[in-house]
This record gives structure tokens, C-alpha cells and sequence, in this order.
């Protein structure tokens, strides 16, 4: 009786227009604990992480650039937060349906566990229906409102200070699931097991991300009341990290998000509710310290554009040979430690523009296995020797977006295909779609057109159209290095995909072709036979294929083969010779090679009579590849990495791309043998 007495006390409390307790709860059973308005700072405050958080990683010591700049926020108005996450069981008095995913990828099974699987919209509508309830203002946090009741008065990382007590932890790892068992059990999402923060609230340090209301984007320089985030954008904001995350990624100031329509196992919610009689905030009562001096940010002036070290081509006569490169399409700017860049830049994918522009696309993080890795883009004018300055393309925050590719269709729209992580890692991909119908100016709003999050869904950058119209879209099965490739199948350009997926293609980033007859022939790295690649090959349009050795050397990690249908007809293959590979040249003379060599076929794949090394054929010269190494371009050597990547423009021009490099050559240069040996060899 006394329970029943004070629970309903407490709901009249937080019915009446005249009272604002301190606690109450809700309709559905909630906790609602009354955060004060206030003044704190926002953002990243320290000089630099300790090794504890970082792992010695020197790209996280000073936090991540969108944290910056570190500001004073007011929050004029008091309002309510849930005391913890929503929970299953208070998630399903407003949506039954949602029980079909107790227990899905094996998380949150009990009614007291917090609701996963659960998009932005999801949440919203929760808060929605809540309000229409109980005829209060219920709504999601946002993001500034998230860190305040998040931080509670506190200006160390964590509100529990410094670190994060053992109690908190939850297999706090950069996890691989599903993409391999984890190395710890699959944490229980139990709520509110963790002391209060200074405000009374649990759960803001791990346990699941939290969806907050406002679209991602910069901090603004200047301090702001009571700020919400830009009016529209890719990304819905999340904050507060969740298990199987490490702990650089739990801090107060970090920030998380991904598409609104996006669901996983890491991401929850909590709910907000207006105040009817808000405490109003005013700047006497502030005793926050001053805002520490940061760091200057760099200038636009810092990004240069390349110059080429070549003149701009000729025009070029289809009957002659012609070569161009190599040019550096990858220009990071040297002071780049806070900004969206890392100094790995690897897995191109190349595009001609309808405009006839050249586009470019690759991701550039510190590590591949890492939330910091994004999609940044460079672009090769008409007519141009310099490509521009590298910017962001597609970047989540705090998501690893491993593995981009492009398409450019009959009716000049262009496509991107990416992969969209629920983590850290690329072994939870999702992948979406979008298009652009002005040479990749502006891009469609992100299509999840692959939603779950697990295997079969790293793109590949070959994407091709079948002579029927079946656009086929080649992704990764595995995360090794060893193992398959699938076909994803579209008859509607993207808008509905065929499930499951065809294949599969052995090796990894499978290179895909339509023969003449309709047959489907592919090549990808590893699985190799007497050390040569495999050939994959399908009658059937990819529902079943045979396999057989193929005329081409093996290749490794940080390399990626080529196979395109050229405009004249024959079919190009790019590859590694990672061991002396026999050429012939212009004079019938043999010798060996080693590096990049393209490869040319006239009768669909049966024989390849002519391979060159993708070289200016010279006595020898230093260039740089991937990551900046150097090699030696050379009659006898070539670029010894890279993620090729290749399309051919309506002029003829073929464009290739590696990890680093820019190249343009023709078909005749293809199906010319390589000249004779310079005399007076230096090398």
C-alpha cells in the first residue's frame, strides 16, 4: 500500500502544471530525475590524453577534431532525463513488436536491459507517443543538453573523473563482432548497476550509445545558449559509448552518430522531458573554470594542390601509344595530426565524371581497424595537370566506413557504394548507396540498402552493369585476407537488391567481368592455385561457378587487382608481380620484371598476348606509392603496392589509380609490347 501511495504521488507530481520535484515517475514506469539549468564547458579540454585512454596512439592524444573548439554552453531551462536508458520492457509498452529482437545477436534479452535495435526514428516516435500520452513535452536530448546532464558539474573525461572504474566495464575493446568471436562474453545491457553521476542520472558512461536529437556537425567558435545542431545532415548525433568500445570512446566530450535510419546492438536511447515550471539560469551563478588556451587550428592555406611534375597530355591520337604518370592524387598536408587525415590512404576507387572531371575517393585514417577512418575525395579537373585539395566525402562519425566504390551509369548518374560500421572495425559492415546527377557536386541522402550489420557487406570497388541492365555490386565475404567474394544483384539501379547474395568468387576483393556470351569471369587475391589467382567462372549469371588457375601471379596484402571491359573491346587486367614475371618485348626479347603490369585479352579471357609494367620504361627513377614508400620506376620495375583501380572515359582514356598514384594510358599502349632495354643500364 505505502508503494502504491507513493508511486502515485510521484505521478501526480509530474502531471501538475504547478509542482517541479526533483524525481518522478512516468506513466510507463520510468525515472525521471530533474537536471537544473546551468553553464559548462563543451568539448575537449586536456593538452593532451594519457596513454591509458590513447593506447599510445599519438592520432587520439589530443582528442578528436570535432570536439574542438571548447566552449562555454548555456542551458537557460531546467528539464527531466530518464534516470538510465530506456529498457525492453518500458520500450515495448509503446511498441510490442520491438520483442522480436530480445536476444538478437545475442544482447539484451530481459525486460531491465536497455533497448537496442532501435533507429533514431524509432526513438522518436517512442518520445512521440509518450507525450500523447501523458500530454507532456518528451522528446530526445539534445546533443549540448547530453553532455551537460552527462558531465554533471565534472571537467574530466569521464564524470567518474579521470577513468572509468572497473564496475562501469563492459568488454570495453575495439570489438570484431560479428566478424570474429569476441575475446571477452557478451556483456548483460542491465541498467542503472553504476552509482548516479552528480545529477542523479546512470548509464552515461557505456552500456549503449544514446541517440541524441540533432544532426551532426561543427562546434561554432563562439560560446552559445542553449545550441541545437545544423538544420539537416547525413548523421544523427549518439553519445556516451557503449560496451565492447574502448575507452578513448566513452568520454564526456567524445561524439558518435550515424544515419537515422541505422540500428545495432551498441545503440540505445534515453528521454527528455521539458520542464512545465523551468529554473531559469543566469550568469551569476556561474563558477566554472576559464576556457584553456588551445592549440591554433591550421589555415585552408595548408592544402596545396599537386602539381604535376609531367606537362598536361596532348590530344591524344587513339593510334598511338600514349602513357601519362605516375601523378600524385594523394596530397595530405604534413600538419594534419587534428584534422579528418590520417597518413594511411589506401583502397581507391576512380570515377569519370560526366562533365569529364576525373573523381577520386579513398579512405585516409592512422589505423584500418580504428572509428577514426573516413572517406575523403580529390578531384582532376577537365583539362588539368593538378588534382585538388583533398576533403571529406562521407565520413560517420566514430564509425569505421571501410571500403568505398563508384559507378557511373549509362545515364551519366554516378553512384557510391560504402561500407557503414556499427564499431570500430570493419567486421560489422552495413553499406549504403547514394548518386549524384552532377558529377558528383552533391550526393542523395545515404540508402542503407544493406542494413544489417556483419559480413557479405564490404564493397568493392568493380562494380559493373550487365549487358541485360543487372548492376552487380562484388563484396567481401570475410575479413582476412584469404577466403571470398559475393555478388550483390540490382534490376532497378540500386533501388532493390536481390537476397541473398550470388557467388561466391574465390579470393577477396573480387575483380568482375561480363564476357561477350553473358558469362561472368572474376579474379581476386588469395586461395591461390600453384601461386597464381584464381579464375572464377560463371554461366549463370554468378549462381554457381567453376574454378580453374589462371595465367596470373598470386598477389598480397596492400594489393589489389584490376579486370575492366575496355570501349574498343578487349578486356585489361591490372596485377602484381611480387616475383620475376617474364615480358616480351618490341624485339621478341624476354626479360623479368617485377611491380605493377597491366595485361590485355582479345578472346574474352582465353589468352593474354601482351603484359607490360605500368612504366614510363625509363632507366630508372624514384617515385613514392603507398603510404609514401619509395620504389623505382624503371624498364624492369614498377610500383610494388597499391589498390588498383580503373575506368575508362568516353575519349577512350583509361585512368588508373593505386594507393598513391594517378595514371592515364590508351588501348594501343596496352596492346603494344614494351620497348627494348635502354643501353647503359644505371639500375
Amino acid at each position: 500500500m505505502f508503494r502504491l501511495c507513493a508511486f502515485l504521488l510521484l505521478f501526480w507530481c509530474a502531471t501538475s502544471s504547478d509542482v517541479s520535484p526533483s524525481k518522478f515517475v512516468n506513466s510507463l514506469g520510468m525515472k525521471m530525475v530533474r537536471i537544473p539549468p546551468g553553464k559548462y564547458l563543451m568539448g575537449y579540454s586536456r593538452v593532451s590524453l594519457p596513454k591509458t585512454l590513447t593506447l599510445d596512439l599519438p592520432y587520439r592524444s589530443k582528442g578528436d577534431y570535432d570536439e574542438r573548439p571548447y566552449h562555454y554552453v548555456t542551458i537557460e531551462r531546467s528539464f527531466y532525463a530518464s534516470e538510465h536508458e530506456v529498457t525492453n520492457s518500458v520500450f515495448e509498452q509503446i511498441d510490442p513488436s520491438h520483442a522480436r529482437y530480445r536476444g538478437a545477436m545475442n544482447f539484451s534479452r530481459d525486460d531491465d536491459e536497455a533497448v537496442i535495435f532501435v533507429s533514431w526514428h524509432d526513438a522518436v516516435s517512442f518520445c512521440d507517443e509518450l507525450a500523447k500520452r501523458e500530454n507532456r513535452k518528451y522528446r530526445l536530448p539534445t546533443e549540448a543538453e547530453w553532455e551537460y546532464a552527462a558531465r554533471a558539474n565534472t571537467v574530466t573525461y569521464f564524470n567518474t573523473g579521470d577513468d572509468v572504474p572497473k564496475s562501469y566495464q563492459k568488454c570495453q575493446k575495439n570489438s570484431w563482432y560479428p566478424g570474429e568471436p569476441e575475446e571477452c562474453p557478451l556483456p548483460k545491457l542491465t541498467v542503472g548497476q553504476t552509482p548516479a553521476n552528480g545529477f542523479g542520472l546512470k548509464d552515461t558512461v557505456g552500456n549503449v550509445e544514446e541517440w541524441t536529437a540533432d544532426w551532426y556537425g561543427w562546434y561554432d567558435d563562439n560560446n552559445v545558449t542553449n545550441p541545437v545542431g545544423p538544420s539537416d545532415g547525413d548523421f544523427k548525433v549518439s553519445r556516451g559509448g557503449s560496451h565492447s568500445t574502448e575507452l578513448y570512446y566513452l568520454r564526456s566530450a567524445n561524439r558518435m552518430g550515424t544515419l537515422p535510419e541505422d540500428m545495432s546492438w551498441y545503440i540505445g536511447f534515453r528521454v527528455v522531458m521539458e520542464d512545465p515550471n523551468p529554473e531559469f539560469y543566469t550568469e551569476s551563478d556561474s563558477h566554472l573554470i576559464p576556457i584553456p588556451k588551445q592549440r591554433d587550428e591550421p589555415s585552408k592555406e595548408n592544402f596545396k594542390k599537386s602539381e604535376s611534375p609531367l606537362p598536361p597530355p596532348p590530344n591524344m591520337d587513339p593510334n598511338e601509344p600514349y602513357f601519362y604518370g605516375p601523378l600524385k592524387y594523394v596530397n595530405i598536408p604534413h600538419d594534419h595530426d587534428h584534422l579528418p587525415f590520417g597518413h594511411h590512404n589506401h583502397d581507391p576507387a576512380i570515377c569519370p565524371c560526366p562533365n569529364g572531371d576525373i573523381f577520386a575517393i579513398w579512405y585516409s585514417c592512422w589505423s584500418e581497424t580504428d572509428r577514426e577512418l573516413g572517406i575523403v575525395s580529390s578531384r582532376l579537373p577537365n583539362g588539368s595537370s593538378a588534382w585538388e585539395t583533398p576533403s571529406i566525402f562521407w565520413n560517420a562519425p566514430d564509425r569505421n566506413d571501410h571500403a568505398p566504390a563508384m559507378y557511373v551509369d549509362e545515364n551519366q548518374t554516378m553512384y557510391h557504394f560504402n561500407g557503414l560500421s556499427a564499431a570500430g572495425t570493419f567486421g560489422s559492415l552495413a553499406t549504403i548507396m547514394r548518386t549524384s546527377n552532377d558529377s558528383g557536386r552533391t550526393w542523395s541522402r545515404a540508402d542503407l540498402i544493406f542494413a544489417s550489420h556483419g559480413l557479405k557487406h564490404m564493397p568493392v570497388e568493380t562494380v559493373i552493369k550487365t549487358k541485360d541492365g543487372a548492376l552487380l555490386l562484388p563484396t567481401d565475404g570475410v575479413t582476412g585476407g584469404t577466403g571470398y567474394t559475393v555478388l550483390h544483384v540490382s534490376l532497378d539501379n540500386g533501388y532493390t537488391w536481390a537476397d541473398p547474395p550470388l557467388g561466391p568468387i574465390l579470393g577477396i576483393h573480387g575483380a568482375v567481368v561480363q564476357l561477350t556470351n553473358g558469362s561472368l569471369y572474376a579474379l581476386g587475391r588469395g586461395d591461390d592455385i600453384d601461386g597464381n589467382m584464381v579464375r572464377s567462372l560463371s554461366t549463370d549469371m554468378g549462381r554457381k561457378w567453376s574454378y580453374a588457375r589462371s595465367p596470373f601471379p598470386g598477389i598480397h596484402g596492400g594489393q589489389r587487382e584490376v579486370l575492366l571491359r575496355l570501349n574498343e573491346g578487349p578486356i585489361m587486367m591490372l596485377g602484381f608481380a611480387n616475383e620475376p614475371m617474364p615480358i616480351i618485348d618490341v624485339s621478341n626479347g624476354t626479360r623479368h620484371v617485377t611491380g605493377l603490369y597491366a595485361a590485355i585479352s582479345y578472346d574474352e579471357g582465353e589468352t593474354w598476348p601482351n603484359r607490360r609494367l605500368l612504366s614510363d620504361d625509363g632507366k630508372g627513377r624514384k617515385e613514392e606509392c603507398l603510404d609514401g614508400k619509395t620504389f623505382v620506376m624503371s624498364y624492369k620495375t614498377a610500383e610494388p603496392n597499391g589498390y588498383m583501380s580503373a575506368r575508362q572515359s568516353k575519349d577512350g582514356l583509361i585512368h588508373i589509380i593505386s594507393s598513391r598514384n594517378y595514371y592515364r594510358i590508351n588501348a594501343k599502349w596496352l596492346s603494344t609490347r614494351p620497348p627494348v632495354p635502354p643501353r647503359n643500364d644505371i639500375q
